[in-house]
């Protein structure tokens, strides 16, 4: 027994020990402590903000501690690419519009040019950036016949595209007027991205 409960002593003494190395290499190696040349960084608190973002070190929280701002939040009225969605489908009544889950589902539209022809529209986001691939446009047309002997196929053509295309453009020009409105608002903010180790 005495063996036993001294082999477990000192193998949480090891456990404890390499514990502690590793959270003091780790806090040594995130590079808290860095030397600085005093000549170099401006003595204006202002200065010192713009240099770090020029630099990419830096980042800003917008409103922070201002009085009578609370509960500001943002969910799908801040993504350019699920706002330009909304607007260039505001012809056709939606049946599920899930942020959450990156979908937008029209309902069957009829355009009056053919009475037995519908189409649904689905709209799926891949990424919130706009770039090409950041959304895939799906089209299922529905053509019934006499009893509402209907069929549905999904279909592929320039619609799809033109679709795409048009929502592309509109949320490069959102984000462009959202951009222009934060110059206005904080001044000019210019972002470096750094390169990652």
């Amino acid at each position: 027994m005495s063996y036993l409960k001294k082999y477990t002593m000192n193998y949480s003494k090891l456990i404890n020990f390499i514990t502690l190395l590793i959270i003091i290499l780790g806090i040594n190696s995130c590079g808290i402590y860095r030397k600085t040349d005093a000549t170099k960084t401006p003595v204006n608190a202002k200065e010192r903000v713009k240099k770090n973002m020029e630099e990419g070190r830096g980042f800003r929280i917008k409103n922070l501690g201002k009085i009578g701002k609370g509960g500001e939040f943002q969910f799908a009225s801040s993504n350019e690419l699920w706002r330009a969605s909304i607007e260039i489908l505001d012809f056709v009544p939606l049946v599920n519009a899930d942020y959450g889950g990156g979908i937008i589902i029209t309902d069957w539209y009829n355009s009056e040019e053919n009475e037995k022809e519908y189409i649904k529209i689905t709209v799926n986001f891949l990424t919130n950036e706009i770039r090409s691939d950041a959304i895939k446009i799906n089209i299922h047309k529905k053509i019934c016949e006499i009893n509402n002997n209907c069929k549905i196929n999904l279909v592929k053509s320039e619609l799809n595209n033109d679709i795409k295309l048009a929502i592309l453009k509109k949320a490069a020009l959102i984000k462009t007027k959202d951009l222009e409105k934060i110059k206005e608002e904080e001044g000019e903010v210019r972002v470096v991205p750094t390169l990652q180790n």
